[in-house]
């Protein structure tokens, strides 16, 4: 057994049901103590049955579910440590189908659950220093492999109807990734103002369009159709690798994901490169997720489609 990591057992033995898991919850949110989430007071709380709580100065009853992903779910807690689990330590993800077969609930409450973890992979909102690789790809299904009314025009471009997605890499550290509206010079320069510290040393691909980051980064490339792939240290074979997972892990494992979710699915990967890197011991990583759960809370109305489809259908 790697020292990295601990087996399925294991973790069943840490947390075998749902008040051992709350426990734990409490001791890594609340380390001083329970703290109401509407007034954020940290003294005069009462203790109630079933790990309830009253907040005397307002009245506020709560657990440790509220303000977090598990707010108003029915699920039991060592259900969503065990999700977390699988969700770090999976490197290509895992999906709501296998998800609720391991742990014994609906593939419709497995999928919502699933994105509620996926909205605490949001992670830092930092700038990125030093050196960044940047680059960008498309999502999307190719139109000879869809059903014959979903097919757009073959005369059209090879992009349309797929999602761009920007990618970003500190050279050794962090990594973020986001869905951008096009990969014009516009939406690009505004993606990596957002996201990278001025003055850092930008590294793409030869792309036209990184061009106009010399003004406020040090912009360096190489030029991959003369068949360069690294030049003095000059790469983008690391956002590269990144990309190479998340497509592996939507075609092989989700298999689809909709431009109205795909955010989600990018904040997976990036997080599970960042926090969940193998290299940290799988209990540091299920405690880094645990620490990400505040203040993510996300609603079943704002995961459906507005049209009224089910969008539990999209992903298996």
């Amino acid at each position: 057994m790697s020292r990295s990591t601990i087996s399925t057992f294991k973790l069943f033995e840490l947390f075998p049901d749902a008040e051992t898991a709350r426990k734990h919850l409490e001791s890594r949110l609340w380390p001083n103590g329970p703290i109401c989430p509407k007034c954020k007071l940290t003294g005069k709380i009462t203790v109630r049955k079933g790990g309830y709580y009253r907040c005397n100065p307002c009245s506020f009853d709560f657990t440790v579910r509220t303000g977090t992903i598990f707010g108003r779910s029915h699920i039991a807690l060592h259900k969503w440590i065990y999700a977390m689990y699988l969700l770090a330590t999976a490197r290509k993800g895992i999906s709501s189908m296998q998800l609720a077969k391991e742990i014994g609930i609906r593939q419709a409450s497995a999928w919502f659950m699933l994105q509620r973890l996926r909205e605490a992979c949001a992670g830092d909102s930092s700038l990125l220093k030093g050196i960044v690789e940047v680059d960008e790809i498309y999502i999307g299904g190719r139109e000879e492999f869809k059903h014959m009314r979903q097919r757009l025009n073959f005369k059209s471009s090879g992009t349309a109807n797929k999602t761009p997605i920007i990618g970003m890499r500190e050279r050794k550290g962090r990594t973020r990734a986001l869905p951008i509206e096009g990969t014009n010079a516009f939406s690009l320069i505004q993606a990596v103002r957002q996201n990278v510290e001025q003055g850092a040393t930008i590294q793409t691909d030869e792309y036209q369009a990184y061009r106009r980051l010399r003004t406020e980064y040090k912009h360096e490339a190489v030029n991959h159709r003369l068949g360069i792939y690294s030049r003095n240290g000059v790469t983008t074979n690391g956002i590269e690798s990144v990309f190479a997972v998340l497509r592996r892990g939507l075609h092989g494992v989700y298999h689809k994901a909709s431009q109205k979710h795909i955010h989600r699915y990018v904040n997976e990967f990036a997080w599970r490169l960042n926090e969940g890197n193998v290299k940290r011991h799988s209990l540091e990583r299920l405690e880094s997720f645990i620490k990400a759960v505040v203040g993510r809370r996300l609603s079943y109305q704002s995961l459906i489609a507005p049209n009224g489809k089910n969008p539990v259908a999209q992903e298996c």
